[in-house]
């Protein structure tokens, strides 16, 4: 016969994992926006510390409304780097560009660190041409397995005269997981890639995500329709 305190167990078990599970939701929703804001105030307080001890006294707001501003610094910056942008874009502001890179083109240290240095930016914030085309599907490490990969361009000059095959040859970048940064770059035949209806930027978020995050609005288990 089953009494009251035979029950008790129960009840506090289903409390308890119900308690467990809503906490844990409650995280699911807290953490990515608690994590964004506070890398974007970090960010911004970096800014401002490296930016604000450049500008004179007299052009800072805490010295007329008496509270230092978070975020006066990026705007700062923001502005002077269009500013800088609008200039380079120019033919005197490109001559001096050439001039200057000349100069450090002629010392052997800071020659390698600068080239280095700008091919990233130029990759991370450049918008042009050299950019990925498609995502696409190919079977690597071999036949039987496949891998999500990024179509850049048709291969070229040496690389496409003296490749054994047919037709054409694409290059495709095969980055690795968690980190899509690094990768192989392999050459596949053209009719051997599979190009993918899904955008470069949630076929990244699927590499990055080991397979969890399908770009699906509508379902995120499932891949697009």
């Amino acid at each position: 016969m089953n009494t009251p305190f035979d029950e008790e167990p129960h009840r506090r078990g289903g409390l308890l994992a119900g308690l467990r599970a809503s906490f844990l939701t409650g995280l699911v929703v807290i953490a990515p926006v608690g994590l964004t804001i506070w890398l974007i105030w970090t960010v911004v307080g970096w800014i401002d510390g490296f930016v604000l001890p450049l500008i004179p006294h007299y052009f800072r707001p805490e010295q007329y409304i008496g509270i230092n501003l978070r975020g006066v610094g990026v705007i700062i910056f923001l502005l002077f780097t269009i500013v800088v942008g609008w200039i380079a874009k120019g033919l005197i502001g490109r001559s001096l560009i050439n001039f200057a890179e000349g100069l450090v083109n002629r010392m052997p240290v800071i020659r390698s660190i600068y080239s280095g240095i700008k091919q990233i930016s130029e990759t991370v914030f450049a918008q042009t041409e050299r950019s990925f085309e498609k995502a696409c599907l190919i079977q690597y490490p071999r036949r039987g397995i496949w891998a999500i990969g990024f179509v850049s361009t048709q291969a070229r000059g040496e690389v496409a005269r003296k490749a054994e095959t047919g037709g054409n040859l694409l290059s495709v970048f095969v980055p690795t997981t968690p980190n899509p940064t690094s990768g192989f770059l392999l050459y596949f035949p053209e009719e051997d890639v599979i190009l993918l209806d899904m955008s470069v930027e949630d076929a990244a978020k699927l590499v990055i995500s080991a397979g969890l995050v399908y770009p699906n609005e509508k379902d995120p288990s499932q891949p697009p329709e």
